[in-house]
């Protein structure tokens, strides 16, 4: 089997409520999908999910469309899809960084294996370790009232029983002041999560530790800079609150770097920052080997790219933390079938081959971005 040709698409689509970051409001989400098709008929199906361009990190849906049509697709034209790790390796000599782009690829590879061998992505990746992974939602709306319904609607429903709330974007005080109300609301029926996204200075942190901890939330996620390890360090010296890398945490080497300067207490996954499945399983690895946990974050993904977190999940016992893959709740409209299983408070790995899902073509040329 070879591969025969590999398109990308652009799509945009609008989410249910503005999610407000310390970096940026999203009210509309950016994707590349990625089709690896074979000189067999099979196809292998990928997608990278951005916030607000090149906002998060460097990379943007324009970048990484670009790197896959121009660089990277021409070196696998006429590859054999199943030598993953030496694909891997070659797109890392050929092209620095891009890792959205290449994990994007990398998925693809992985579902098209999936479906030759008819095996799901989960058996690829070492086997079925977990069924169902705790849902963590992000309440980020940035009003106490909306997100406190909003809690209460998700607990009524049985969909999640552990929130994040996103801070940053307002003053401290406000901040605070907001999240010591969604504590009390839903002390003793939920769990509470901090993520303040890069919004705060080291001070800043430290001056609130009193307060964050009076809320008595489990994980302070990200509070200062990413490039500011030292001032982690300090943090979480600071505070008996785990504090989690994100921003801080893409590829194995920050993973060592942060174990190294007792820079974190968790780590924050997510696919795509480390460069795929591949690079991920190590930075779990070396969470392993330190002793830390791990927590399963998201870039807001549709069914395709959630079904992919979840099969990680799935086959990585360390990630202990849960998991936010509420992409396709959040979205207005999606691309993926079937739709992902939500219950119980937690997201169900999907079961078919590869990764499971299809892609709805209406769906598809409805949220496409014209060309140019």
């Amino acid at each position: 089997m070879r591969i025969r040709q590999i398109e990308t698409l652009r799509l945009d689509v609008p989410v249910r409520r503005p999610h407000h970051l310390a970096l940026t409001t999203i009210r509309e989400q950016h994707f590349v999908l990625v089709r690896l098709q074979t000189d067999e008929g099979l196809e292998g199906l990928g997608e990278a999910a951005t916030l607000g361009g090149p906002t998060w990190n460097e990379e943007s849906a324009e970048s990484i469309q670009a790197a896959i049509d121009r660089y990277l697709a021409p070196y696998l034209v006429g590859e054999d899809p199943s030598r993953i790790e030496y694909l891997l390796r070659r797109m890392d000599a050929l092209v620095r960084g891009n890792l959205f782009a290449k994990a994007a690829l990398e998925m693809a590879l992985y579902d098209l294996r999936g479906k030759a061998l008819g095996v799901p992505a989960y058996d690829l990746l070492g086997g079925l370790y977990r069924e169902a992974i705790p849902l963590s939602w992000s309440l980020a709306s940035g009003d106490a009232d909306a997100e406190i319904a909003e809690a209460e609607e998700l607990l009524g429903r049985g969909l999640a029983r552990i929130f994040k709330v996103k801070i940053g974007a307002a003053e401290p005080a406000a901040d605070v002041a907001r999240l010591e109300r969604i504590a009390a609301a839903l002390r003793g029926r939920a769990v509470v999560r901090v993520d303040v996204n890069q919004g705060w200075d080291e001070p800043t942190t430290l001056r609130w530790l009193p307060a964050l901890e009076a809320c008595e939330i489990d994980l302070l996620e990200q509070p200062v800079p990413r490039w500011n390890l030292d001032g982690m360090a300090r943090i979480a010296a600071a505070t008996r609150v785990p504090v989690m890398a994100d921003e801080s945490l893409c590829t194995p080497q920050d993973a060592v770097t942060l174990v190294t300067r007792a820079a974190a207490d968790a780590f924050a996954l997510k696919l795509t920052k480390a460069g795929g499945f591949s690079a991920s399983k190590k930075v779990a690895a070396v969470a392993e080997g330190a002793g830390l946990p791990c927590y399963m974050g998201c870039m807001i993904e549709t069914t395709l790219g959630t079904a992919a977190y979840a099969h990680f999940v799935a086959a990585t016992p360390n990630v202990t933390l849960g998991c936010e893959l509420f992409g396709p709740l959040l979205l207005a409209g999606d691309v993926g079938r079937p739709p992902i299983r939500y219950a119980d408070g937690q997201v169900w790995v999907p079961r078919g081959p590869g990764l499971g899902v299809e892609l709805d073509e209406e769906q598809v040329a409805r949220y496409r971005r014209p060309s140019g």
